[in-house]
């Protein structure tokens, strides 16, 4: 029986010392210029000193005209890198894989939304052939950039309705180019990114992707099909699917009956190891998702509120996080600034209301 406590070997030549990945986490808190401020720094080497095994950032932006929230994290720019050196340093300092996750907004971009097709409800414009292979460089600058600045790895974002996710979706890629039409073509995107990615960086530097298989017109299936075939071709570590909750059943009421998560658990992996985040709030949640056949258990509001969470389950089977709402006081004890707690008060029932 696989247990939290053993080490995970990537493809790539990196060992994870236990099970505990942090899910990469919205929090608004950088500077306003993609700067790293001193409130994310924070954050997040507070979870590796926790235990966790690797530390992911937020969605970072791998060019400005993808930025997707205020306060986010940048990679798209050398102004960036004094800071994510510090960050990288640190981490890695603390025994933890640190890993950056690579973001481009898309359709869901602040300034000028840009998806494979135009979309007037969102109000974004088709992009050109020019500008989807300009945005797929700027994935492949960012991680040379996250691996000059001392990280171990990077992971493509290609989940939630942002730009690589755009691409695969039948709903949202109208296309009759090379990069649109069947799955395949929906797909070249992702697959030419993951292709430069490797090339790009040396030996040893690790390469995930992140997959949600519903919502934003994206097919449950087609996505199956796309992480076979990520883990066929053997050039990613991992794949992190976004689950919303890791026991649910898909919404697609062909596919009922079963968990969402057996259609990647019964995947042949050939070395790609596969996480899962979604409502995993203890001890016994992560020894489930192992048991229903994830590698490991991908951690996010369980890390908000524990930035010990790994060796708090490690020191007690039974561990199970507190409940919600907490104070403003308790999270920032847990390593959150007062941007990242204000964001969460839209998490409902997530931090107390203030006395009045």
């Amino acid at each position: 029986m696989t247990a939290l406590t053993d080490p995970l070997k990537f493809r790539s030549g990196a060992t994870l010392k236990n099970r505990f990945v942090l899910s990469p986490l919205t929090n608004l808190q950088s500077n306003p210029d993609g700067v790293l401020s001193d409130d994310e720094y924070r954050w997040l080497t507070m979870r590796a000193e926790g235990g966790f095994a690797l530390t992911m950032s937020c969605a970072a932006s791998v060019q400005e005209e993808g930025v997707g929230f205020p306060g986010q994290l940048g990679l798209h720019d050398e102004k960036h890198l004094p800071g994510l050196t510090r960050l990288a340093a640190k981490i890695n300092e603390e025994g933890s894989h640190s890993v950056v996750q690579l973001h481009h907004g898309g359709l869901r971009s602040m300034k000028n939304p840009k998806a494979p097709s135009a979309d007037e409800k969102l109000k974004a414009e088709a992009m050109t052939l020019d500008e989807v292979q300009y945005s797929r460089d700027k994935f492949i600058e960012a991680a040379q950039r996250a691996e000059r600045a001392g990280f171990h790895g990077v992971e493509l974002h290609g989940a939630h309705g942002y730009l690589i996710c755009s691409f695969l979706s039948p709903e949202l890629n109208r296309r009759d180019d090379a990069y649109g039409g069947d799955a395949e073509r929906r797909a070249r995107f992702l697959f030419e990114i993951v292709d430069g990615v490797r090339a790009a960086t040396k030996p040893g530097f690790s390469l995930g992707v992140r997959l949600s298989p519903e919502r934003w017109g994206i097919q449950t299936l087609e996505i199956r099909d796309v992480a076979q075939r990520l883990m066929n071709d053997a050039k990613t570590d991992y794949i992190d699917m976004s689950l919303w909750d890791v026991k649910k059943e898909p919404q697609d009421e062909t596919l009922q009956g079963r968990t969402l998560g057996s259609y990647f658990t019964e995947l042949k992996r050939n070395g790609t190891l596969l996480g899962a985040a979604g409502k995993i709030m203890s001890a016994q949640d992560c020894r489930d998702l192992v048991a229903a056949g994830f590698d490991f258990p991908v951690l996010g509001r369980a890390a908000i509120l524990h930035h010990d969470f790994p060796k708090r389950v490690l020191a007690d089977p039974n561990f199970a996080s507190r409940a919600t709402p907490v104070s403003e006081q308790y999270l920032n004890s847990e390593g959150l600034g007062p941007v990242f707690i204000n964001y969460m008060r839209t998490w409902a029932g997530f931090v107390e209301e203030p006395a009045a």
